[in-house]
């Protein structure tokens, strides 16, 4: 089979299992609104849980730092690309999550595959919960170390697997708050088993830093632990986009010797760092954006109490409506599109078989009345 047949089988066959992915082009980024084709919509897409991708102040930030340092860093952070917007940005968030040290990325994805890799090795184990993100997996099967999953949020499971486990180093991986159920990891417990065996702890918290914890500081936090290893992404609740592993002062040492993907990759704009220092301090100081993202979870939950639809266990701002087929859900999805809501449907393989959902998101932005159009999108779809 030549390399044009294997594309197109493969095309063929996710087109016809109804999980074709399509991108679509928004022209005016992704706030509370979204304009798509020349139509607005109200967004329920969106990870800028506590709105600051539109933060007046952030955007200034971004504007000033461009004035400063350009709109680029030109180079690796280990040539001429890390600049003192970088190495305060660290110094910031290393101090506020109370880590000696804080190493920046450009994406979290990147920081995953990059830790993973730098740190384990033939022989060493990594206990991963099977629902861990794609760029955890991927690079804990891409490793040399041999992966074993737990079952979802199972401590009991961990221990299990940890107790057959012989030889070399462990590194459990989990995630905070998980990207497609919106439920939390239970990090105390999990925590507790790892130190237990001698076993790392890495948790990537992406949808849980600036949500959750006291000044927004991440399950962890909120939890009473401190993991090995902590991954907070940008791209969410901070409005932005880039990483940070948050780690000891050795470990930092070695991921700047052996991290490929810090080595190579060309740091993020000094600008994005300026930028994303202001929106550290819009994180610390929103517990109103938090008890109005949270408020609006609740009025969310409540309002499809009654109704037929299946609500995820989750008290963060990911609430998945499971609706089961991929054509039944993508079907929801263009109701919903209709009446100016949009919503987007997630379908395997990205979420496991049979469990295709709209994925909806919250964010503080949203007010009260989005909320209930919200909720009669969802009631007019099902009597339809």
């Amino acid at each position: 089979m030549s390399f044009q047949q294997r594309i197109d089988q493969r095309l063929s066959e996710r087109r016809s299992a109804g999980a074709y992915r399509s991108r679509t082009i928004s022209e005016n980024g992704s706030g509370r609104e979204i304009s798509v084709n020349g139509r607005q919509y109200l967004n329920f897409s969106s990870n800028d849980y506590l709105g600051l991708s539109r933060d007046t102040a952030v955007i200034r930030a971004w504007q000033e730092g461009a004035d400063r340092y350009g709109i680029g860093s030109a180079g690796s952070g280990h040539v001429t690309g890390f600049t003192s917007a970088h190495a305060q940005l660290e110094q910031e968030l290393a101090e506020w999550l109370g880590y000696p040290r804080a190493l920046m990325f450009i994406s979290g994805y990147a920081a995953n595959q990059a830790v993973i890799a730098a740190l384990m090795q033939k022989g060493d184990f990594i206990f991963a919960d099977k629902l861990s993100h794609a760029s955890l997996m991927e690079a804990s099967m891409q490793s040399d170390a041999t992966l074993r999953r737990f079952q979802h949020n199972q401590p009991d499971s961990l221990e299990k697997l940890l107790s057959k486990s012989d030889g070399g180093q462990a590194l459990v991986v989990t995630e905070g708050v998980f990207s497609m159920d919106g439920d939390s990891a239970p990090l105390s417990a999990l925590a507790e088993k790892s130190r237990q065996s001698g076993a790392w702890l890495m948790v990537d918290d992406a949808h849980g830093v600036g949500v959750c914890g006291e000044q927004g500081r991440g399950t962890s936090d909120q939890q009473r632990i401190k993991p090995d290893l902590l991954v907070v992404t940008f791209g969410k609740a901070f409005g932005l986009s880039g990483a940070a592993v948050l780690c000891s002062e050795s470990v930092a040492e070695y991921f700047i010797q052996f991290a490929r993907h810090l080595i190579y990759s060309t740091s993020m704009p000094p600008a994005q760092a300026c930028a994303l220092r202001v929106a550290l301090q819009q994180v610390r100081k929103g517990d109103d954006l938090r008890e109005q993202l949270q408020h609006n979870v609740q009025l969310f939950r409540r309002g499809l109490a009654d109704t037929r639809l299946q609500l995820m266990a989750s008290d963060s701002a990911i609430q998945p409506v499971i609706i089961g087929e991929n054509q039944a859900a993508l079907d929801l999805a263009q109701n919903l599109r209709d009446q100016g809501i949009w919503a987007s449907a997630i379908r395997p393989p990205t979420v496991p078989p049979g469990t295709a959902r709209l994925r909806i998101t919250l964010s503080a932005a949203h007010q009260e009345q989005d909320i209930q159009r919200l909720l009669e999108g969802f009631y007019a779809a099902i009597n339809a």
